[in-house]
């Protein structure tokens, strides 16, 4: 029996810095949660291991902790990427449409449009996790700032800020939950193989990523 071909897919550089953004960015999720008197409400602190979560200054600690890795990783991936000139994630024009057409063949069974290493929907799905990641970024730097250095902040711009980070915190669990739904459509979970070990099947690759498969065979020619 013949082994599976493999593609790789991912730099080892790149798993760390999407799992690195991953891990902090649940971390904070959590704490920022429990900074407000909900864990002991609801029992959570009840939960074996999970005593701290009704501790505010441990939580805040934990947060301030959590968001420089989240900080840090995020500067990294965009200065990594720009001076690589890494466009690939950047949605393109008819990305929408597109996207439709994906999500009918998995009613339909037709086969997909050819596509390059990314679909159009992982790119919009990277505008729809940065979005809500620049807001988080911006908001927090200025309540920490507000924090630490300048405790009789203006009170609108300080106001701004706690709304833009609320609302952030929304949008980023919503898309941060979505980016989990994708990968129960069967189609998708060969991508979490590609995240995790930083290689696919060439027989997925040429399935779904067909002119990915062709540019790597044109740079091995």
């Amino acid at each position: 029996m013949s082994a599976t071909k493999l593609v790789k897919r991912h730099e080892l550089i790149v798993m760390l810095e999407h799992w690195g953004i991953a891990i902090s960015g649940i971390v904070l999720l959590m704490s920022g949660i429990f900074q407000l008197p909900s864990a002991a409400r609801y029992k959570i602190t009840a939960i074996p291991g999970f005593w701290w979560s009704g501790e505010f200054f441990f939580t805040l600690k934990l947060h301030y902790i959590a968001s420089v890795v989240f900080v840090g990783l995020v500067l990294f991936h965009l200065v990594y990427h720009l001076l690589l000139q890494e466009r690939a994630m950047i949605p393109q024009s008819g990305d929408v449409s597109e996207s439709v057409k994906v999500l009918k063949t998995f009613i339909t069974n037709q086969p997909e449009p050819p596509f390059g290493k990314y679909l159009p929907e992982q790119r919009l799905a990277y505008v729809a996790i940065a979005i809500p990641v620049l807001m988080l970024v911006i908001s927090g730097l200025i309540k920490t700032w507000k924090n630490i250095y300048t405790p009789d902040m203006d009170r609108t711009l300080l106001l701004w800020a706690t709304w833009v980070h609320n609302v952030g915190f929304i949008l980023f669990f919503m898309a941060f939950l979505g980016h989990l739904a994708a990968l129960l459509i069967k189609p998708n979970r060969p991508m979490l193989r590609g995240m995790l070990t930083g290689k696919v099947t060439r027989e997925y690759a040429e399935h779904r990523h067909p002119l990915w498969v062709n540019e790597i065979e044109k740079k091995e020619a």
